[in-house]
C-alpha cells in the first residue's frame, strides 16, 4: 500500500485537479479516468492483497482478467475508475519473452535497389 504521506499528497492533488478543472472550463479534459494501483510480491501475496481492496471496495474480483492471468478488482464513480491489479507470474513471463525481442528486428524501409533478387 501507499505511504500515508504520499497518500495524502495523492488525494490533495486530485482534489487540485478537480477544483481546477471546475473552475477553468475552457481547459479540456478526457472521457475517462482511470487510477490504477499495482500490487507487489508473490502471486499469493498479490492475490491477498487485491483480495482486501476488494472487500474495501465492496467489490469481487474481476474473472473475466484471469483469463490473461490478471488478478483485478475495481470501482467506478461516473467516468473515473479506480483499479487495483496483480500482474501474476505467468503473465509477467509472458511479457519478459516478449519483450526479449526489443530491438531486434530492423523495420528500416527496403529500396528496390536494396531488395534481395527473386527466384525466376
Amino acid at each position: 500500500m501507499i505511504p500515508t504521506n504520499s497518500r495524502a499528497a495523492l488525494v490533495k492533488g486530485l482534489l487540485d485537479l478537480a477544483a481546477f478543472l471546475e473552475a477553468t472550463p475552457g481547459v479540456p479534459v478526457p472521457s475517462f479516468l482511470m487510477v490504477h494501483h499495482f500490487a507487489r510480491g508473490t502471486d499469493a501475496e498479490m492475490c491477498a492483497e487485491i483480495d482486501g481492496i476488494a472487500e474495501l471496495l465492496g467489490t469481487d474480483v474481476d474473472p473475466g482478467d484471469l483469463d490473461h492471468d490478471h488478478y483485478r478488482t475495481g470501482l467506478t464513480f461516473g467516468p473515473v475508475e479506480y483499479t487495483a491489479v496483480a500482474i501474476l507470474a505467468r503473465a509477467q513471463a509472458r511479457h519478459d519473452a516478449n519483450q526479449s525481442y526489443a530491438g531486434c528486428v530492423d523495420l528500416a524501409p527496403v529500396t528496390p535497389a536494396d531488395a534481395p533478387p527473386h527466384a525466376a
